[in-house]
């Protein structure tokens, strides 16, 4: 499994916990771990883009 497809697993793991959480400690938890793994997508499509807008 790439990297991509690794965190992309992870991704919709944690929008799943988040659905379903109601205590809201674990809900904030959840919601940080999917903010690093939000950053992380970004930083890996960014050389694609910069790469992708060069003449």
């Amino acid at each position: 499994m790439t990297t991509v497809a690794a965190l992309l697993a992870r991704k919709q793991e944690l929008i799943q916990r988040l659905q379903q959480e109601c205590e809201p400690e674990k809900r904030d938890e959840v919601e940080r771990l999917l903010e690093k793994v939000n950053t992380a997508l970004n930083l890996l499509d960014q050389p694609q883009r910069e790469t992708q807008d060069k003449p």
